[in-house]
């Protein structure tokens, strides 16, 4: 999740009030404000303040890029955060710098200025240091760098079988963001597979929707996380942030609420994509749904031989939930 800081060493309480307010992660201020931040809220406080929670020339360094010398201590950072700052600012070097890992936090002004810096090489910088007085504008940036997730180019599953296995442990996971039509959860059976199984917002004669729930299988099965992760559904605590994903491929990144882990009867659902059967184990229940190309719902009991539903394919394995360059057979 990209990271969102206010610079407000002109100290403005109102501003820092927006800032909690609105989920920004920490506050730049002076020794002298550091406990009026503390009074306000629960917020990380950046300061040259021994009572700061990242001290400013320690924990935070501010750099002004002026040659290839301090580009290259930028990009050598392994612990600290980078304050970057240029007097002629180009595109160029702040590539180099995303390049190489490097925990970069680029000064704005603008939401313009902030939409350049969160989406320079389709992954941006680490985090943004809003320099703004104007609330107005620091919702506008906090609202669009939190709304940022994968762009992840979904493909069409074609069902081979729908299949009856035994009583499993399943996982609901229940997120503090109400999902839509056409958003869910990517999940499957293996690391290089994943199904787009639908939140349960859909009306349905059963139960009441829960847009805020995806039911989303049995505890062995991966989750796609922010940043190209995963975890098995096992694995998940209250807490942890989770993708939500759209039919487009477009995700946000929300927050697990709260775990439901039950016995329950299952099926195991077999597909095909690029010549190659993957699948995906889910509670065998009417309420139960992955997602069709077009964003509709289709519930698991309705699946047949031949439906397109929606899923996501990467080369590789995973290694503590990370990619790893291996030959890795799952099957």
């Amino acid at each position: 999740m990209k990271r969102v800081w206010l610079d407000c060493r002109n100290w403005n309480k109102d501003l820092v009030t927006t800032a909690i307010e609105n989920g920004v992660d920490a506050v730049l201020v002076a020794q002298a404000d550091v406990a009026k931040v503390k009074a306000l809220g629960l917020i990380t406080v950046v300061s040259d303040a021994e009572k700061a929670d990242l001290r400013l020339g320690k924990d935070v360094l501010e750099i002004t890029i002026s040659n290839k010398a301090d580009e290259e201590r930028i990009a050598s950072l392994t612990k600290e955060i980078a304050i970057v700052e240029s007097r002629d600012w180009t595109i160029i070097p702040l590539e180099n710098i995303i390049a190489q890992g490097a925990k970069v936090l680029f000064p704005v002004s603008s939401s313009e200025d902030a939409k350049v810096a969160l989406t320079i090489l389709e992954k941006g910088v680490w985090g943004v240091l809003v320099r703004t007085d104007n609330p107005a504008v620091l919702k506008e940036i906090v609202h669009f760098a939190k709304g940022i997730g994968s762009q992840l180019m979904l493909q069409e599953f074609v069902i081979k079988d729908v299949q009856k296995v035994s009583m499993g442990d399943r996982v609901c996971i229940d997120t503090i963001t109400d999902m839509n039509f056409g958003e869910g959860m990517l999940i499957g059976n293996y690391s290089n597979a994943f199904f787009l199984v639908h939140s349960e917002s859909v009306e349905n004669p059963y139960v009441e929707p829960r847009p805020f729930r995806v039911n989303a299988g049995a505890v062995h099965a991966y989750i796609m996380l922010p940043n190209g992760k995963t975890k098995y559904l096992d694995e998940l605590r209250t807490g942890d942030e989770i993708l939500v994903v759209n039919q487009k491929g477009e995700s946000f990144v929300s927050t697990v609420g709260r775990l439901k882990i039950e016995k329950r009867p299952m099926l195991n659902i077999v597909a095909e994509v690029q010549n190659k059967e993957v699948s995906l184990i889910l509670q065998n229940a009417e309420t139960i749904r992955l997602t069709k190309p077009s964003g509709e719902p289709i519930s698991v009991v309705k699946l047949t031989k031949g439906d397109k539903v929606l899923g996501y394919t990467e080369a590789g394995g995973r290694h503590f939930g990370f990619k790893i360059t291996e030959t890795i057979n799952e099957k």
